[in-house]
């Protein structure tokens, strides 16, 4: 009786643990960024998220390693407590633009206001004068401690106006742009040609060790 006992209750646990799929494994399973949004959805428990890397913006060691991988490639970080998986969903050289801008508050100063403060930067600009140095001191932007840099941004980010502007100029154009529906105007830098970067998409998962 006892020896009946004991094959009820251990045979399912055995059982479970024979069909239990490894973590390393049911990743393999994962090819594109929907499968993984319904991996993560579906294993709460495990601490899941889909991550963007781009090769100018990530220059650490993990982002060096995971630019060698190909497409369904895995890094794993293995601590005492925890393992950590990054799986490649995707490899793709993708434009990005980039440009330096002085911004006006259209709510704050007049049209008149912003005009005669362009006049005088383009002035200061022609003779002379650093972008940079003119972006930190009238761009009333809080990217002015940048110098008024934007850094690297794709097709989709910004105002359809700001990117259309920029597409139909050369680099280093200095031109003006007005987005009077939202009261925002520029004095914008061209600074880099559009540009293919390398970007990942990348699944990462952590799973606790036991």
């Amino acid at each position: 009786m006892k020896k009946i006992l004991y094959s009820i209750f251990v045979f399912p646990l055995f059982l479970i643990a024979q069909t239990e799929i490894p973590l390393d494994t049911e990743l393999d399973s994962i090819s594109t960024s929907e499968d993984a949004k319904t991996f993560i959805k579906g294993n709460k428990n495990l601490k899941g998220k889909l991550l963007t890397f781009n090769k100018e913006k990530h220059k650490s060691r993990l982002a060096e390693a995971l630019f060698k991988l190909s497409k369904g490639g895995k890094h794993i970080i293995k601590t005492d407590y925890k393992k950590t998986f990054y799986k490649i969903i995707d490899k793709a050289e993708v434009t990005h633009y980039r440009v330096s801008y002085i911004y006006f508050d259209g709510n704050k100063l007049t049209l008149d206001e912003i005009n005669d403060k362009r006049t005088k930067i383009l002035s200061q600009y022609n003779n002379g004068y650093k972008f940079e140095a003119l972006a930190k001191l009238y761009s009333m932007d809080m990217n002015a401690n940048r110098g008024g840099d934007l850094g690297w941004f794709i097709a989709g980010q910004m105002h359809p106006i700001f990117e259309n502007a920029i597409k139909n100029h050369e680099i280093n154009d200095v031109f003006t742009l007005d987005i009077k529906d939202r009261n925002w105007y520029y004095i914008i830098l061209k600074t880099y040609d559009a540009t293919p970067i390398e970007e990942l998409t990348v699944l990462k998962v952590t799973e606790p060790i036991r």
